[in-house]
């Protein structure tokens, strides 16, 4: 993985096939110290993405043959990248897909290049942490919630000893909860925690990336090991029960 705390230094793979707006993108990019590739089907952003030379991507969900889905897909088998979506149709099925599926945000087609900056830089922080003190930088000790072992230094989640491959957005809302235990997080304190609010958002992502998230962790929503979703207010981490030998 390439490190790089420096967003005025990063390379951005953009996967889009609408070529008029990967020129406004790299042009507007460019002069903020961007340096913007960009490819136009899936499977040429999926092999370039795969080289690890691109510090963060935005993909286009609807494009010929390999769509985003499949590309994002495909990608989080071998990488934790940042990835933006992008979708002409704004439609919040595309939303709940792509998060489902493992980007770390999504943006409609219509954005502005404002927003478009706004929402790389935050991807791209709260992956890379420019100049910010976070749970991956204290080292001091591993977080052992009964089978869920979280070690901070190597950003690595283990549940009963094999590793839980998480998307960096949800590793982040992990260890804000775990490190909370016992105390209610609405979903503003989360998006705090993991992005901060100096934009807007989309909200209900939080609802999906714990559904994500309790997915990886075989955790049942009914009757939750770890994340316990309080009504009407937010999430809550339970320390599990000592197991009797």
């Amino acid at each position: 993985m390439i490190e790089n705390d420096d967003s005025a230094h990063m390379k951005v793979l953009l996967v889009d096939d609408d070529r008029k707006l990967c020129r406004l993108v790299q042009e507007y990019l460019l002069p903020m110290g961007y340096a913007v590739d960009a490819v136009h089907t899936g499977n040429e952003g999926l092999a370039k993405a795969l080289t690890g030379e691109y510090h963060v991507m935005i993909l286009d969900v609807m494009m010929p043959g390999m769509d985003g889905f499949e590309v994002l897909k495909s990608l989080r088998k071998e990488s934790d990248m940042p990835v933006l979506m992008l979708t002409a149709r704004g439609d919040e099925t595309d939303r709940i897909v792509g998060l489902e599926v493992g980007a770390d945000d999504y943006l409609p087609k219509t954005f502005s290049t404002r927003e478009l900056l706004a929402r790389l830089r935050a991807v791209t922080r709260r992956y890379y942490r420019p100049g910010k003190t976070s749970v991956a930088e204290n080292h001091d000790d591993t977080i052992i919630a009964g089978n869920l072992t979280i070690n901070p230094e190597s950003r690595a989640v283990h549940l009963d000893s094999e590793l839980v491959n998480l998307t960096p957005l949800e590793y982040d809302l992990l260890v804000s909860l775990a490190k909370a235990a016992g105390r209610v997080l609405t979903r503003d304190q989360l998006l705090d925690a993991v992005a901060g609010r100096s934009y807007d958002v989309f909200d209900r992502s939080i609802d999906v990336h714990i559904s994500s998230l309790r997915r990886k962790l075989n955790d049942d929503p009914r009757d939750p090991t770890f994340i316990k979703t309080i009504r009407s207010a937010g999430y809550m981490f339970r320390i599990p029960e000592k197991r009797m030998p």
